[in-house]
């Protein structure tokens, strides 16, 4: 990042009186927003997890949060357990067992990393080893897992078969999209759908969370000014994002730059217009991207080409 670029960074930060991006996309704890679908799960993830539940399943549609629930629930988890996060299983079982192996700190010689049998043996004696040693038990969480080949999931049943005569060895939480459902239908896996005890469907912000969910993270980043999305921008942006927590995200940044570039300090429905007619997922027509580009240029002038080129 060069200097210039540094300067209207700075100058949006000041313009806006915060102390860091209000929006960024990067699953931050800090700005975890306890709506009542985050904060339901979340609850249905800790009473799971306290009562040694081995399989957990967590559902949701792209941008509703799965991400951001599941550093939320490592950070809890910190203390008394030991978390072995995967975030991409896209791996066959035996990529599986070696990521695991990994995260939970062993060395792996290349003989036995060359057979499945073996990796799962020294996982098995590494997981006994944390609860006789360390004391914790152990979580693993996997996100994405709507990626997973059948073949790894059926792997993840075989973890789950890892039990001293009292308890399991590990629980297991799988987050992904809705269609993990049908990949957890597939008949050579119906035992381990079978496993699953605990499962939760995260869905977008209620009507009503999305004014608070605005001022929530404003807040954390350090905003104590009035309003600063007028009603017709949250109206603007209920209507374009369905409450998505990820597209509120995407274009409430894009809609700040909008009112920065013009030099305002109230982000107005036009702002949101634009910010939506510049985003890909969102944008209907090419034309209305022409159009959304024109009008920036003609109102925000000068520093808004700047800034909005700099920031995207």
């Amino acid at each position: 990042m060069n200097s210039r670029e540094l300067d209207v960074k700075d100058m949006y930060l000041g313009h806006f009186g915060v102390r860091e991006f209000p929006f960024s996309i990067t699953p931050d704890t800090s700005f975890f927003f306890s709506s009542g679908a985050a904060n339901e799960a979340l609850n249905t993830l800790l009473i799971a997890i306290r009562t040694g539940e081995g399989f957990i399943k967590i559902t949701g549609e792209v941008g509703t949060g799965k991400t951001l629930l599941c550093r939320k629930l490592m950070a809890e988890l910190e203390r008394d357990f030991k978390v072995a996060y995967i975030p991409n299983p896209y791996l066959e079982p035996r990529g599986l067992f070696m990521e695991l192996l990994s995260e939970l700190e062993v060395d792996i010689a290349p003989e036995t990393a060359a057979d499945p049998h073996q990796l799962l043996k020294a996982l098995t004696r590494r997981l006994l080893d944390i609860i006789a040693h360390e004391g914790k038990r152990i979580v693993i969480c996997l996100d994405e897992a709507q990626a997973m080949p059948i073949e790894t999931l059926e792997a993840l049943r075989l973890l789950t078969n890892l039990e001293t005569e009292k308890r399991k060895l590990l629980q297991v939480i799988i987050f992904g999209q809705p269609e993990l459902e049908q990949k957890l239908d597939h008949p050579s896996i119906r035992q381990l759908k079978q496993r699953i005890t605990f499962d939760y469907h995260l869905t977008p912000l209620l009507h009503d969370e999305l004014d608070y969910y605005i001022r929530h993270r404003l807040v954390i980043a350090g905003y104590q000014g009035g309003r600063l999305f007028s009603p017709l921008a949250l109206w603007m942006l209920e209507r374009k994002t369905k409450r998505i927590p990820r597209l509120v995200n995407i274009l409430a940044h894009k809609a700040m730059l909008s009112a920065f570039g013009k030099g305002r300090k109230c982000v107005g429905a036009s702002d949101v217009w634009m910010a939506a007619n510049d985003t890909a997922s969102l944008r209907k027509t090419r034309g209305s991207r022409l159009f959304a580009i024109f009008v920036t240029a003609l109102i925000g002038g000068g520093i808004a080409g700047l800034g909005w080129v700099y920031f995207q």
